[in-house]
């Protein structure tokens, strides 16, 4: 496959700012030497100072580049990770992991000066278990490129976040993604089972891959799972496969309220069916997605016929009290579900969009969204908020809001005083910060009071694993400055 390009690029030749210096001639003669691809052009560090975050789209559109990264550095093994590693730490000189850099918090934006690792040159499907059901991959395989080879031995990975096209197996480790079948294959958290990790120091290590279980201390490979670049980098993993489906089924209802819709599906998790997908609508949503004046809930399963015809039986009786829609309203969400076209037009428009991602237990999910869009409301020049839920579990589910204002100037400030408004609201609230697109920058600021006294044991890890502050400093609330 192709490497995908950014939905939107910098024009060529448009930077309009200071360009910043390259990396120290010591450290590219040090590159240079151990023969490990570089490259300090203008248009490759402009393109690799940054990632999908929405507060970019503005800066790409006029040509600027909040942060050079030095050097972009393009390995094409976990060998010469461990290389590069060695010779940032000699100079000092920090390093951020990037994939398809497809990351909507700014995990993947490299700090002035800093080498852009891309790891998209890890490119290997290296095995394909058929006796286990896993596979053992480079971080820098994309989404399509994985599933097709997988789906040729009759197997699927299951993961099919929105970033599907432009994002990596790196990727979705780093942030703890979810892709949107999550309720039936699980988060990526779930599905990996092994992993390859380059350590500060350059050491190489391995984690896992001794079974689907073990009770040999800490989970050592969850430690490593959404630390976003910080604590190391994640070169290779062995995912858990499925049999690739070859049934499915489809419904859709709509609820009076949005409250009357998750004890619909908190009803259904409570009986132990768990359909692929279960997404709930607000009525903003519902309208703007399905033409639907009331709150909107898409239902999907697939997999063995037994198992979904009962699920399917389990949501019909547990939705009996909503108003049947016709099915095709799935086929309307699949058609649209990766499209993120309206974005970049709605920003250089002076529309300022985003999406907040969260969640919670069962019982403050409805207050919590109340809240929070409230919050949002508030917030001068909103012009509006809704949200739906879009990843259910046994004890909670997921909630992801969306936001849209028209500032004027600068859009900097109303940003992150939306940003502000939900963030607090969701932790005063009793919720998670984040379900899926993690940390990065953009929820930096957040951390401490979202780990609470477990803050300081992230610290120490830090401390431990990378005291010269090297890997990805300020991503996570750790290591340097947040924003």
């Amino acid at each position: 496959m192709t490497k995908p390009t950014m939905p939107n690029d910098y024009p060529a030749g448009s930077h309009t700012d200071a360009i910043g210096q390259s990396a120290p001639a010591a450290l590219l003669n040090d590159l240079t030497a151990s023969k490990i691809s570089f490259d300090i052009s203008t248009e490759s560090r402009a393109q690799h100072g940054r990632d999908w975050w929405p507060l970019s789209i503005r800066d790409v559109n006029e040509g600027r580049v909040p942060h050079w990264p030095g050097v972009v550095v393009m390995p094409t093994t976990t060998e010469e990770v461990s290389k590069v590693i060695k010779i940032a730490a000699k100079h000092k000189i920090s390093v951020t992991p990037q994939g398809g850099r497809s990351g909507v918090v700014g995990g993947a934006v490299a700090v002035d000066g800093a080498i852009a690792l891309d790891l998209t040159g890890l490119d290997k499907i290296i095995n394909i278990n058929a006796d286990s059901g896993l596979v053992h991959v480079e971080a820098g395989v994309f989404g399509p490129d994985l599933e097709k080879a997988v789906n040729e031995k009759g197997w699927t990975v299951g993961h099919f976040p929105q970033s599907f096209d432009l994002a990596t197996v790196g990727g979705w480790l780093a942030c703890r993604g979810a892709g949107q079948f999550s309720n039936r294959y699980g988060k990526i958290e779930d599905i990996v089972r092994g992993l390859t990790v380059v350590l500060a120091n350059g050491d190489i290590v391995k984690i896992g891959d001794r079974g689907p279980r073990q009770a040999v201390g800490p989970d050592l490979l969850q430690l490593f799972v959404g630390s976003e670049g910080t604590l190391g980098v994640l070169t290779e993993a062995t995912l858990l496969l499925r049999v690739k489906p070859t049934y499915e089924l489809r419904s859709a209802y709509s609820f009076d309220t949005f409250k009357d819709g998750l004890e619909a599906c908190q009803n259904i998790f409570k009986r132990g069916a768990k359909p692929a997908v279960l997404r709930l609508y607000d009525e903003a949503e519902s309208k703007r997605n399905f033409q639907i004046e009331q709150c909107a809930l898409i239902v999907l399963d697939e997999g063995d016929q037994g198992l979904c015809d009962a699920t399917m039986k389990v949501v019909s009786e547990e939705c009996s009290k909503a108003t049947k829609l016709d099915d095709s309203h799935v086929a309307t969400w699949l058609s649209h579900r990766n499209n993120v076209s309206s974005l970049v037009p709605l920003w250089e428009a002076g529309i300022i969009v985003d999406t907040i991602e969260v969640s919670g237990s069962w019982d403050i999910l409805s207050d919590m969204h109340q809240k929070v869009v409230a919050a949002l409301k508030e917030v001068p020049t909103t012009m509006a908020a809704s949200v739906h839920q879009s990843h259910a579990y046994d004890d909670g589910a997921c909630l992801y809001f969306t936001f849209a204002g028209r500032p004027g100037g600068d859009p900097t400030n109303y940003y992150r005083s939306a940003w502000d408004a939900a963030s607090k609201t969701v932790l005063a609230s009793g919720g998670a910060l984040s379900h899926h697109h993690g940390v990065g920058r953009n929820r930096a600021r957040f951390v401490k009071e979202a780990l609470g006294s477990s803050f300081e044991v992230l610290q120490t890890m830090k401390r431990a694993l990378d005291p010269e502050n090297i890997m990805n400093p300020g991503a996570l609330g750790i290591g340097g400055e947040p924003w």
